[in-house]
């Protein structure tokens, strides 16, 4: 009898119970966890998988199961659809938790690296023109140019600047003396800091266009830059699409393990068999996977088993247990497929033509 491990503490009641029973059927059977992988068509590490809580058996491993150990498929079948809802209900609070997770991770990433934005301007000189002895227009108490937000796909504009000349008469408005021209110092003076300030603002426009640039871009350059850069999407591929779990089609399967490839269970039949002594020879055919292997079942230590299909062949060898099987071959007719048993008694004996 198997000795099992613990299931899980923290496995969903329904997966639990759905292992348990699993578990029951194999102990009353009385077969290894190796001749149940054989007669499933589900390798053995698939099924200590399934009976250990870690993975929910697929339908198929379920009806193999069932007709391997004579349990009741729909009994079998209810409890299966039952626990394969609870299944999905479990994963999806273990995805609403990871998600979670990656959420608050986020935020904290930003929070650690989010910077308060600095606004770009000049100090306002002393006397700067636009009102006699005040601020300059258009600038704030604070003396700097207002930000201008960038906004993308668009080249970010400068505020225009009103300016009063130094021979511009201001009109000091009704009921005010007449404003005092400045001397030509005076004047000199304001035209020097009227240039300090173009050129600052001018040198603020051009940060704002290159800021808008690189965030309109992505890159800095030619906003076609990445487009051209995309790779070409590759060619369809003209192999098969495959089910879940099958791993080999075809000429790939060849010297492969059925099992190990996934081409057993629901994807095989047998297609032909014949008794040599007292032993049962099959050629077991997967469709799906076009390939084809040989499987002796109450068979001694030391008989030997073959495969061939199309001039090319496999051989097993039973070892220890009462069967075992061969290695996949590629199959383009089922016709040409036959299996061959030696004995170790010597008895020979073949299948006879297979039927497709």
């Amino acid at each position: 009898m198997p000795r099992w491990k613990a299931l899980p503490e923290d496995l969903d009641p329904q997966v639990r119970e759905f292992a348990g029973q699993l578990r029951r059927l194999v102990d009353r059977s009385g077969l290894s966890l190796a001749t149940v992988a054989d007669r499933t068509g589900y390798s053995r590490t698939s099924w200590e998988r399934y009976l250990n809580g870690r993975l929910l058996a697929p339908r198929g491993a379920i009806v193999a199961l069932a007709e391997v150990t004579g349990a009741n498929h729909a009994h079998l079948n209810t409890m299966w659809e039952l626990t394969e809802r609870a299944w999905s209900r479990a994963e999806m609070r273990h995805d609403m938790t990871m998600e979670g997770m990656r959420i608050i991770q986020a935020r904290a990433a930003l929070g650690e690296t989010e910077q308060p934005s600095r606004g770009h301007g000049r100090s306002r000189p002393s006397g700067a023109v636009g009102t006699a002895g005040g601020p300059a227009a258009g600038m704030g108490d604070g003396g700097r140019t207002p930000s201008v937000p960038v906004q993308r796909g668009t080249v970010p504009q400068v505020p225009q600047q009103p300016y009063a000349w130094p021979d511009q008469q201001m009109d000091p408005g009704p009921g005010q003396p007449p404003a005092r021209r400045g001397t030509g110092g005076e004047r000199r003076r304001d035209r020097g800091r009227r240039k300090q300030l173009v050129v600052a603002v001018a040198a603020v426009a051009v940060l704002l266009a290159v800021t808008g640039v690189v965030l309109l871009t992505g890159s800095g350059g030619d906003p076609d830059a990445g487009k051209a850069a995309a790779p070409s999407p590759s060619p369809t591929s003209s192999a098969p699409e495959l089910p879940a779990g099958v791993g080999c089609s075809g000429s790939d399967c060849a010297g492969q393990d059925p099992e190990g490839m996934g081409c057993g269970g629901e994807y095989v039949r047998t297609v032909s068999s014949a008794t040599v002594g007292t032993s049962v020879v099959e050629v077991r055919y997967s469709k799906t996977c076009g390939a084809a292997w040989a499987r002796i079942s109450k068979a001694a230590t030391g008989d030997t088993v073959r495969i061939s299909a199309g001039g090319t062949g496999q051989d097993g060898t039973v070892s220890a247990a009462a069967d075992t099987y061969t290695p996949m071959v590629a199959v383009k007719r089922v016709a040409d497929i036959k299996a061959c048993a030696t004995l170790a008694t010597g008895t020979k004996g073949c299948t006879g033509e297979a039927s497709g």
